[in-house]
């Protein structure tokens, strides 16, 4: 049987959507599009884009759940994001956020176009701890950390350098395949 670590099912961040801070929504969307196109392991597509800094250091990246929240949510974000921080309930946000969506329309030419220019800093997801984990880790170690915090994908780690990208859906692949190579009936 196969023993994978991180590092043989980790996608390289150099074969990774990345967009320095401070691109646009559209450009980082531009990105991930470029990205799907040349990269090649299978029929998986990447689901997220990188956010870089200006030493090209992994600060936050930005899921396609998280564009479709910036289009929802647009110039009311940082509104529903502050009353997190004053600890609001989610219960209360979800009826503002509930009354603010039912008064505008989001898929609209003039919306996307407005969502299309803000940048991906206001809408990126900065790294938790629990969502690194060492190349050199065995990939129980990583599904442990994918399925005890809910995870799509981890950051793969060379001491305090982020080298690649440890996605579920690749996880799950090599999962099935050594399934199917042990016959399990």
């Amino acid at each position: 049987m196969n023993k994978y670590t991180v590092k043989d099912l980790m996608v390289p961040i150099s074969e990774y959507a990345t967009v320095p801070i401070g691109t646009t929504l559209f450009g980082a969307i531009l990105a991930l599009e470029e990205a799907q196109e040349n990269f090649d392991h299978g029929k998986y597509q990447h689901r997220a884009i990188l956010v870089l800094d200006d030493k090209n250091k992994v600060v936050g990246r930005l899921s396609q759940l998280r564009v479709l929240n910036a289009m929802d949510a647009a110039d009311n974000y940082s509104r529903y994001e502050q009353l997190k921080i004053f600890k609001f309930s989610d219960t209360h946000i979800e009826k503002v956020s509930e009354k603010d969506r039912l008064a505008r329309k989001i898929f609209t030419e003039e919306a996307l176009k407005k969502v299309a220019k803000k940048l991906v800093n206001e809408f990126m997801q900065k790294p938790n701890p629990d969502e690194y984990v060492a190349e050199t880790s065995a990939i129980d170690m990583a599904i442990h950390k994918m399925a005890a915090g809910a995870h799509q994908s981890l950051l793969a780690t060379r001491g305090d350098e982020i080298v690649g990208v440890l996605r579920l859906s690749d996880v799950f692949a090599a999962t099935f395949h050594t399934l199917k190579e042990l016959e399990v009936v």
